[in-house]
């Protein structure tokens, strides 16, 4: 034993950095990497040398993992919501080779510190501060101080108008990529200062703006653009894609989704103008109906890989033509669209063979015989989804079982065909990363064990109201399937203590729900909480079972829980005020019809709270509490939901 350890620390050190830094490279999961790091010292010091991206989980783990890591390029610290503008003085000095900075939901951060680290980190190119809602002109200001910028991320950014655009336009005019989703403050005048100072500008976003036409009109003068997303901007008209008709030579992506004031033939005018270059078309929710007129236009978009045309009236001979005319697609979006037929999927796929992503949600015409024609015709389909297509039966999944191999999501939501002898087809997809059965009600622990036995590297598991489910399906879960990290298990009333305490050996397990899992208690959640030390978002609304021991467990291990659902459950005073005092990351906490809290319960429970984003309560609680415990809520940033 002594020379089979020696001579094993002896070829380990034998390995020079140039060869682990190929190993490094090659491993893509954090999980892997922390294994790599923790074999040896040796091991661990090439780690922190080779690694130039970090997501730092706690605001006092920043400065000593900033000090270990001296290559970091790419910082992330959405995760730390409550670091205030003192703390960017003191990371300066490790940040200077940064060129990726994450501040989204950072709303501690104000102009000071902002243009601290605009003009501290000389490389940086990239800043997210999305979600940010104290985010403003100001610090919009402040932000432009970064001269080299060529990507910025303000989606949500509710306080930011034209001023604050006009002066990123104005000091960042090499922005490559720019996203004002949701910024309501900006208008056609902000759009517009942007267009002309910001020539360089490939990726725009203006999705949900309040702008006009003459906002379209002035990107019309963007030669570089190459992505156009502009989905839900109700008030523009036909004008509008008029004005990109014959301009924005470099155009390749356009995102129209739930613009309801174009009309096809307005559309049907931008395609001829762009139909040598256009790569990605995004109609959905656009149109009640999708024209012939629109149709025998797509025959000319030889280059198109990507069509959604999501909630209309489409018919075979609409699909025949897409077929035909469009090799080359690997996405089709049909979801929600009606007159989908067998006869039209048939159609569809004979000529559509490279398709990867197929959205026939609620398609509920369909049989399988569409998915038959499918599995033969579309061997490299990675993304599925049929939710609610209720006349599918397992043969669908044997089909896809025997056929696409490669899938690695599938949407079988709400459909009752499904049982466990086809989970039992499908498991011989062994690449599924995402698999989503809720409201499959005629599936158990047996088809779960299938699943678990063959989709080792499933992800994201949706078991929503699967009441045939219970504590034998989790504990396979739990054997086979490791890398799992969000799972949906509300209303599975089968499982209990045991089948929750299984969970607890899913080591990177983020997300969990568990609503009215009446059978689970303190035992089993101090079970979770001991093991899942990863746990980030947890509901347990109306678990009436489970006392304080189990919320102080979640206090004491789950220490990078940001998103708690108690509504619904018996957690007393006591109970509430150790979890939101211990656990400094939560942001988001929903408390309604906790019964065992008092208004006392509830004021103590917020002023231990760090850092909390949104709340929600029942509204008579909002003349029961201290005014001031609210005013100091809001003052930092933070959304009270009252119902």
């Amino acid at each position: 034993m002594e020379i089979y350890f020696t001579t094993t620390t002896t070829s380990i050190n034998l390995l020079t950095d140039d060869i682990l830094f190929k190993i490094i490279s090659h491993l893509t999961y954090e999980s892997d990497r922390k294994s790599f790091r923790s074999t040896c010292k040796n091991f661990s010091r090439v780690e922190s040398l080779h690694r130039t991206h970090i997501r730092i989980l706690r605001p006092e783990y920043i400065s000593p993992l900033l000090s270990k890591f001296l290559q970091i390029s790419s910082l992330d610290l959405s995760d730390c919501p409550s670091i205030y503008d003192a703390v960017a003085a003191t990371l300066l000095p490790s940040l200077r080779r940064l060129k990726r900075l994450n501040l989204s939901r950072c709303t501690g951060l104000r102009s000071a510190g902002l243009e601290m680290l605009a003009r501290g980190c000389v490389f940086l190119e990239s800043v997210d501060v999305s979600y940010c809602c104290r985010f403003g002109d100001r610090e919009a200001a402040a932000l432009s101080c970064a001269a080299g910028l060529r990507e910025i991320c303000l989606d949500k950014c509710l306080n930011v108008g034209d001023v604050g655009l006009g002066n990123i336009a104005v000091g960042c005019f090499k922005l490559e990529r720019l996203s004002v989703k949701w910024c309501f403050g900006v208008t056609d005048v902000g759009i517009g200062l942007l267009c002309a100072k910001c020539d360089q500008l490939k990726h725009l976003d203006i999705s949900y703006l309040k702008v006009t036409s003459e906002s379209v009109r002035s990107i019309s003068t963007m030669e570089n653009l190459e992505v156009l997303q502009m989905v839900g901007c109700g008030l523009v008209d036909d004008m509008g894609l008029h004005y990109l008709a014959n301009t924005c030579p470099s155009l390749q992506v356009l995102d129209i989704s739930r613009c309801n004031k174009l009309s096809s033939s307005a559309l049907v005018s931008f395609i001829k103008g762009h139909r040598n270059h256009l790569l990605q078309l995004h109609t959905s929710y656009c149109f009640p109906e999708i024209s012939m007129t629109f149709v025998h236009q797509v025959e000319n978009l030889k280059k198109l890989n990507i069509l959604r045309i999501d909630g209309a009236q489409v018919s075979d001979s609409v699909l025949q033509i897409i077929s035909q005319n469009c090799g080359f697609l690997v996405e089709i979006g049909l979801g929600k669209c009606r007159g989908v037929t067998d006869n039209g999927i048939m159609r569809l796929v004979s000529g559509c063979v490279i398709l990867k992503a197929l959205d026939l949600t609620c398609c509920s015409e369909l049989t399988d015989s569409s998915i038959l024609a499918i599995a033969n015709s579309c061997r490299n389909l990675v993304c599925l989804k049929i939710e609610c297509c209720n006349l599918l039966t397992e043969n669908s999944l044997y089909y896809l079982g025997s056929h696409c191999l490669l899938l690695e999501e599938i949407d079988l939501t709400d459909c009752p065909g499904v049982n466990d002898i086809g989970l039992e087809y499908l498991s011989k997809c062994s690449e599924i990363l995402s698999l989503k059965l809720g409201l499959c009600t005629n599936i158990s622990d047996k088809g779960l064990f299938y699943i678990a036995s063959n989709c080792k590297n499933i992800r994201e598991l949706d078991l929503y109201r699967c009441i045939g489910i219970g504590d034998d399906g989790l504990a396979a879960l739990s054997r086979g399937c490791k890398k799992l990290r969000k799972l949906i298990l509300s209303y599975c009333t089968e499982v209990s203590d045991r089948g929750i305490g299984c969970l607890g050996l899913l080591e990177e397990l983020s997300s969990l729900e568990l609503r009215s899992l009446n059978n689970v208690t303190g035992s089993g959640l101090r079970t979770l909480a001991a093991g899942c030390k990863r746990l980030a978002e947890l509901d347990l609304k109306n678990c009436e079972s489970i006392d304080d021991s189990g919320f102080c467990a979640l206090a004491y291990c789950s220490k990078n829980l940001q998103q708690i659902n108690f509504s619904g459950c018996k957690v007393s005073d006591m109970g509430l005020c150790t979890v939101m005092g211990y656990l400094t990351r939560i942001q988001d906490a929903k408390l309604v019809n906790i019964v065992k809290v008092t208004v006392n319960g509830f004021e103590l429970a917020l002023r231990a709270s760090w850092g909390l984003k949104k709340l929600k309560l029942l509204a008579h609680f909002r003349r029961l509490i201290s005014p001031e415990i609210i005013n100091n809520l809001e003052a930092k940033g933070c959304k009270i939901r009252w119902d």
